[in-house]
């Protein structure tokens, strides 16, 4: 699509502030609450959360042609391709991540995922598991993959994928966890200029956060 400096500008800003949120958060929060997704109350405020931050994409993106901007279209790459490139992107992903979290414990830092499963605050959980593994992936796919790429594309593929992944990673807030997500991003970035599409990312986003909840409750736990 055509140039909109104007609404990169505005995208930028969102993304930008969205980042200084996270990282005055993390400075003010002190450690994390190893069992913060046992809360109810923390499902209901990450949804409100990413309720209020679709609303300001949709706002940014008001006058242009949403499918186009939000690439709201099947992949270009067929079916099978498009497996078997989520599968590709998944795998480096994970392989990447796991030689960075060697020295860089994202998931520690970030304090999202608890130590243990307790079956009495199941509901809970699972309220957090959708939160985090169904409305985050659509919500921050569609900002940064969808309307993000979008608007950066105009300047060049690489500016999109690297633009979009150094934002994404900046908005966890995160230090030591940073290259983790910026692999994470740059990932999704490329899928995304590959696929044409932003629904491939959609799903390895949700297949990632929601294995990783998953696993977090299982392994070593009987």
């Amino acid at each position: 699509m055509r140039r909109e400096p104007g609404k990169t500008i505005a995208w930028l800003v969102l993304t930008g502030s969205l980042a200084a949120l996270a990282y005055a958060s993390r400075v003010a929060g002190g450690e994390p609450d190893r069992d913060v997704l046992y809360h109810y109350e923390v499902a209901v405020g990450s949804v409100v959360q990413y309720g209020l931050m679709l609303g300001l994409v949709l706002w940014i993106a008001k006058g242009l042609p949403k499918r186009e901007l939000f690439a709201l279209r099947r992949p270009r790459t067929g079916f099978w391709a498009t497996v078997g490139l989520v599968a590709l992107t998944l795998g480096v992903i994970i392989a990447v991540s796991a030689v960075l979290e060697q020295v860089a414990n994202a998931g520690e830092e970030q304090g999202l995922t608890p130590d243990h499963w307790d079956p009495n605050r199941a509901g809970a959980y699972a309220a957090s598991f959708v939160a985090i593994a169904v409305v985050a992936p659509i919500v921050e796919e569609l900002t940064y993959r969808g309307e993000g790429f979008g608007l950066l594309s105009a300047y060049g593929r690489w500016v999109a994928i690297v633009g979009t992944g150094l934002t994404f990673a900046l908005g966890h807030g995160l230090l030591v966890g940073l290259p983790v997500l910026l692999v994470f991003g740059l990932g999704l970035a490329w899928l995304r200029e590959r696929t044409d599409s932003v629904y491939p990312g959609i799903a390895l986003h949700s297949i990632f956060n929601g294995a990783a909840l998953i696993a977090a409750v299982t392994i070593g736990t009987s």
